[in-house]
């Protein structure tokens, strides 16, 4: 049995608590990204791939797969 790749996550900012439920890139690791309500260019934590592996509800596609050359 395959498990089915989650593409959407709710990212919380570390720096306000603000929550968006985003779709994540498919092949890609997202490195940074713009809290849309206090600004703040939010980058993973360090020994993660993305901002989602750091932030998000779901590690992103990449990692779900095995397939993340971080």
């Amino acid at each position: 049995m395959t498990q089915e790749t989650i593409l959407k996550s709710t990212i919380s900012c570390p720096n306000c608590g603000h929550k968006k439920e985003e779709e994540m890139p498919m092949e890609a690791c997202q490195f940074f990204y713009e809290c849309e309500q206090c600004k703040e260019l939010i980058k993973p934590k360090q020994g993660d791939c993305c901002v989602y592996c750091s932030y998000g509800t779901v590690e992103c596609p990449p990692v779900q797969e095995g397939s993340c050359n971080c």
